[in-house]
């Protein structure tokens, strides 16, 4: 009899061990939801998605070693996978992101990015994911609003929306996101402004926000971003002047503000700052380029072509520390290219349509 005994215990142990090392109910029932909603016709990922416990070889889900509740889910349709590699193909995903995976409360990182297809809307729920770090959802064909109240997600660090058919504006409430470090909104159909309040995101290094329809002026508050490296604020409507105060920001070293209405005159500390990649191209910029180049300007790129520039090119140019690719064509200049040694592989197409510019690349300059 006490053997028996034995045996029941163990039995009951054994099953009470496989109930704690596997995930939740809860959890399996949500994925399987997600999983639902969407279609992937070709690599055949949610085949591993059999059995009791999500935590074990789910592909592209993680769970947290201790709780076991899930905490990435992970879905690229571009990947090194080996599953990707056999079938010598990238992915293809139909259908939408279930509300049911506001139903994983301990989720952490959301990426189901490049899948192409995948459309609807991004469920308004995910901000009432406390853990959230990581929503990643490019390279689809999402629509809708991004949530009004996203500024309620306290620990995100990464939004990338980027390449999808996201409509409305920008949220006022984004700028609560006190821990947010990259901002990829990029071809979607964003309109409105810039909010105003845009400064408080203290920790944001890098803001692409190019190819949308947003509209209004480059706030003023947005150099009080000490950490921002990377601004792309191209291919919009965006109008009135660029602030000076870009120039004066302290790791801000790619400024793309192209294929904009900008208008006034280009600030000098644009010119002797720490910026390397510096685009205003196709804007309506006006008056002369600043004089004061120095050694601190170190240009890889520097377009200001399509503008209404005029006067000389400034003689300073040739104290510049470097200057890569530099296009002024089609603007109003005039006068002698400068002689610099970093000018000799420049072509005449960084300097053609202007009024009268002369000298090497163009033709030579007429001696009185």
């Amino acid at each position: 009899m006490g053997t028996f005994l034995r045996w029941i215990t163990a039995v009951m142990v054994f099953a009470v061990s496989l109930t704690v090392h596997a995930c939740p109910p809860s959890d399996r029932a949500a994925l399987l939801a997600f999983k639902a909603a969407l279609h992937e016709p070709y690599l055949g990922i949610f085949d591993s998605w059999t059995g009791n416990d999500c935590c074990n070889k789910w592909y592209g889900v993680t769970c947290d070693p201790s709780t076991k509740r899930v905490a990435d889910i992970a879905l690229r349709g571009e990947s090194e996978d080996p599953l990707f590699q056999k079938a010598k193909r990238t992915g293809y995903m139909t259908g939408s992101i279930s509300p049911a995976i506001c139903n994983l409360e301990r989720l952490s990182n959301v990426i189901v990015a490049d899948w192409k297809g995948i459309s609807g809307i991004i469920p308004p729920c995910v901000t009432a994911l406390p853990f959230l770090r990581h929503l990643d959802l490019v390279g689809n064909q999402i629509s809708g609003q991004i949530p009004s109240d996203i500024g309620k997600l306290s620990q995100l660090t990464v939004i990338n929306l980027a390449d999808n058919k996201i409509t409305g504006t920008i949220p006022i409430s984004i700028a609560n996101l006190s821990s947010l470090m990259h901002l990829d909104l990029r071809n979607n159909m964003i309109s409105g402004i810039i909010p105003q309040n845009i400064g408080k995101l203290r920790m944001l290094s890098r803001a692409l926000l190019s190819g949308n329809q947003i509209s209004g002026q480059i706030p003023r508050t947005i150099s009080h971003v000490y950490r921002l490296s990377d601004l792309d604020l191209s291919l919009n409507r965006i109008s009135g002047p660029i602030p000076e105060s870009l120039g004066k920001m302290a790791v801000l070293a790619t400024l793309n503000l192209d294929g904009n209405m900008l208008s006034g005159s280009l600030p000098a500390t644009l010119i002797n700052s720490g910026i390397s990649i510096l685009n205003v191209s196709k804007n309506a910029i006006e008056g002369t380029i600043p004089d004061v180049f120095g050694p601190k300007s170190y240009f890889m790129v520097m377009d200001l072509s399509y503008n209404k520039l005029k006067g000389p090119i400034p003689k300073s140019i040739t104290s510049a520390s470097y200057v890569g690719h530099l296009d002024m064509s089609h603007n109003h200049l005039c006068g002698e290219i400068p002689a610099g040694s970093w000018f000799d592989h420049l072509e005449a197409s960084s300097f053609t349509y202007n009024d009268c510019l002369c000298g090497k690349p163009l033709q030579a300059c007429k001696i009185n």
